[in-house]
């Protein structure tokens, strides 16, 4: 028996036997296991390709190949991406929120392994961005397809979706409440309170099964030695600031390099541009070669000549000004390092370089609060909650930035001061930049429209399905008689005028020719092209349905024609959507 059929045969009997809310408890759990096994995958290859690239701790640093090896892998990524898959990376959770947007949940097939190879490759060979969001799209995926082979329905592939990631960023950190969080903070915008529960079941088998393959040896993980003392909150405001502030930098600054540098359209050159520049910000700062957790490590224990050691001008780190300087150059250029590998063609996330970015920006403000003043904070405190403070203004996700370090910290003695700098720098950044990297080109083309249900579901209605294309059309050089045999049999009351090569020249309706088809004298002379107007505006199969509505909006029409390539398609109504919109919206609600 071929495995269609017995797939089929099972479907019958779930459909049968098991209730689809159970069925989907019982899958959460698949999922979150299979994209935890992704995690650990993933993980351990980029950690096997470091081994044999550094054949032990900093043993690069005697090497000019180190710096060369960003680029060799973002210049192998273009080549498998633009030429073998033909697909476009970019930031990987905007595309998560594209398919759940535009696409009714449905992921490609090909993401579930193509973001794991390619992120294996950037990110194992020094790219400066991180596993997750890759991890993210790869759980996603599975979740999306996996519902598809169930045959589920449009909520409950998206809900799947969610569940992958939330045991995606539960198993690489070995934090479930963090990939639950991040999960309904980030991609399920808006999530209602009963579907948390597949999303823990998820988060828990993902953590699982990262415990039992990996066991401590997760990603990054610190036990906290020193106390949260209240006298520092002032302290803390001001990293609160300073870390929205160092999180608008890092959003601006992506937004500039992905301008500059897709200006080259030639793929492979841009990619290898994009790894030279890469190795001379190496060159000068080795901390930014790959995601940078071990830099991060050696700063919250104390190991900071460690870091700098790296280096490969032989200056006096030991004077205090020299090594604020070189710390300072790691805040300014860890973002163009970041955004150049993606922009440039690799495969990568922002996650990592922001938990990065954070903790340097943490540890040079408590470093330089110490120097200039008598009183002693902890560098390895002020370190995890800068941490927090970055990740949470650059991703937007405040709630996730807090329990993601009190997660890996192994416990809550920091939950004060990692609210009150997640919420300083989230204030900061909204002031500046009302959405996040992941949503802003979304949002701006109307593809997504976050925490907002009803525009949500309208959005979900594609231009393509509510096409009327009932109309009778009529040439522009035919008389009115030939309209009047039009309205004879139309039961429309708008007729558009079409040229000989399907171009839509100019529309009548019925209150146009009320007065005068009665008239012989009329219908014999008069000609469709001296009586036709103008449509109030055109629409076309690729806007957005929010455009749209907002097009009916500003002429105040009911219907509009639409144009693709300037042919005729059709007219879409206004009553036609809101009919639509009233049946999804029912179907919404039953489900």
């Amino acid at each position: 028996m071929k495995f269609k059929q017995i797939l089929h045969n099972i479907l019958i009997w779930r459909i049968k036997h098991v209730k689809t809310r159970n069925f989907t408890l019982a899958l959460s759990a698949v999922i979150g296991a299979l994209s935890g096994l992704a995690a650990v995958t993933l993980k351990h290859t980029v950690h096997l390709i470091h081994q044999y690239l550094l054949e032990g701790n900093y043993a690069y640093v005697n090497t000019y190949a180190i710096y060369f090896y960003p680029m060799i892998g973002i210049f192998i990524t273009v080549m498998i991406t633009r030429y073998y898959w033909k697909e476009k990376l970019g930031h990987g959770i905007t595309d998560i929120l594209f398919a759940i947007s535009q696409k009714s949940s449905i992921i490609a097939k090909g993401k579930i392994y193509s973001r794991m190879i390619t992120s294996a490759i950037t990110v194992g060979l020094g790219g400066s961005v991180g596993l997750e969001a890759p991890i993210v799209v790869t759980g996603s995926a599975i979740g999306s397809n996996v519902a598809r082979w169930m045959h589920l329905d449009y909520k409950s592939r998206t809900l799947l979706i969610g569940c992958g990631a939330a045991g995606a960023i539960s198993s690489i950190f070995n934090s479930p409440i963090t990939g639950v969080i991040f999960s309904s903070e980030v991609i399920l915008a808006g999530l209602g309170f009963a579907s948390f529960i597949p999303l823990l079941i998820a988060a828990v088998s993902g953590s699982l099964v990262s415990l039992e393959l990996l066991g401590d040896d997760i990603l990054f993980s610190f036990v906290l030695k020193d106390p949260f003392i209240a006298t520092d909150t002032p302290y803390f405001i001001l990293l609160g600031i300073l870390s929205g502030l160092v999180s608008v930098y890092f959003t601006r600054m992506t937004y500039f390099i992905d301008k500059k540098i897709t200006k080259i359209k030639n793929y492979a050159i841009r990619g290898l541009i994009g790894g030279l520049i890469l190795a001379a910000i190496i060159f000068f700062f080795p901390p930014i070669w790959g995601e940078g957790y071990k830099s991060i490590k050696l700063l919250l224990n104390a190991q900071e000549n460690d870091m700098v050691f790296q280096s490969f001008f032989e200056l006096d780190y030991g004077n205090p000004l020299i090594f604020a300087i070189f710390m300072f150059g790691i805040v300014i250029f860890k973002p163009i390092a970041s955004a150049v590998t993606i922009e440039s063609g690799g495969s990568g996330g922002i996650f990592a370089p922001s938990l990065f970015l954070g903790g340097v920006v943490g540890y040079i403000f408590a470093f330089t609060i110490n120097y200039i003043s008598p009183e002693s904070i902890s560098l390895s405190n002020f370190t995890l909650v800068g941490m927090c403070g970055v990740m949470s203004g650059v991703l937007h996700a405040p709630l996730t930035a807090i329990f993601l370090i009190a997660e890996i910290t192994g416990g809550y003695t920091l939950f004060v001061p990692l609210m009150l700098v997640s919420a300083i720098a989230f204030s900061t950044i909204s002031y500046f930049e009302k959405y996040s990297i992941y949503t802003k080109n979304l949002i701006e083309r109307g593809e997504y429209i976050p925490h907002d249900k009803d525009k949500q579901l309208l959005s979900s209605i594609k231009i393509k399905k509510v096409i009327e294309k009932d109309l009778i059309s009529i040439k522009p050089y035919q008389k009115l008689k030939d309209l009047v045999k039009v309205v004879r049999k139309s039961k429309r009351n708008i007729y558009p005028v079409v040229d000989d090569d399907e171009r839509l020249v100019g529309i009548i309706t019925l209150d146009d020719v009320r007065d005068i088809m009665f008239d012989e004298n009329a219908r014999e002379e008069i000609i469709i092209s001296s009586i036709m107007r103008d449509p109030p505006a055109f629409i076309s199969t690729k806007d957005s349905m929010q455009k749209v509505m907002n097009t009916f909006e500003i002429t105040g029409a009911w219907n509009l024609p639409v144009i693709n390539e300037e042919k005729y398609i059709g007219f879409v109504s206004k009553s036609r959507i809101f009919n639509t919109y009233r049946t999804k919206l029912k179907k919404d609600r039953a489900e």
